[in-house]
């Protein structure tokens, strides 16, 4: 599986405003509604939310992946926003989080979640580059063609 096929430049918000936590998962869940992705945005929210209180989904290295399991979709839905100062995501690291990618996935399917969760982490990990070239990057469509290099580099 590769993160590339899963987002779309539609899905990738290079430049987020909020100054916190909850504030990103606001904007981006209205992102997300504003563009017909899902209708029950509260719902989501409180998803999202719920699932923080579990633990942080930052996972250091400036990158967090909240996720959550929704009913009604057809396909998982993946977002990837970009804060430019840095958000306090409680990150084990206790650095700023510039970088979330977003999984809403079917409750229906567990397995495809995990592979969507492993394919970021992966990318993360083995992209020595990924994270500073994607802030570089002043559009979605060039963050998404820096995945799509990296990916490929990886699978070379």
């Amino acid at each position: 599986m590769k993160v590339h096929n899963l987002l779309s430049p539609e899905m990738i918000m290079p430049n987020v405003e909020a100054d916190d936590g909850i504030g990103l998962l606001k904007e981006m869940v209205t992102y997300l509604k504003d563009r017909k992705k899902i209708s029950k945005d509260k719902d989501l929210l409180t998803k999202l939310l719920a699932r923080e209180k579990l633990g942080s989904t930052a996972i250091g290295g400036e990158v967090a992946i909240p996720h959550c399991k929704m009913k009604g979709l057809k396909k998982p839905i993946v977002l990837l926003a970009v804060s430019r100062k840095g958000i306090d995501f409680s990150a084990l690291d206790k650095k700023p989080t510039r970088i979330f990618f977003l999984i809403i996935s079917c409750p229906d399917n567990p397995s495809l979640n995990l592979q969507i969760l492993a394919a970021i982490a992966h990318l993360i990990r083995k992209a020595k580059n990924l994270k500073k070239k994607i802030l570089e990057a002043e559009s979605g469509n060039q963050m998404l063609d820096i995945i799509r290099e990296e990916e490929e580099q990886l699978h070379d």
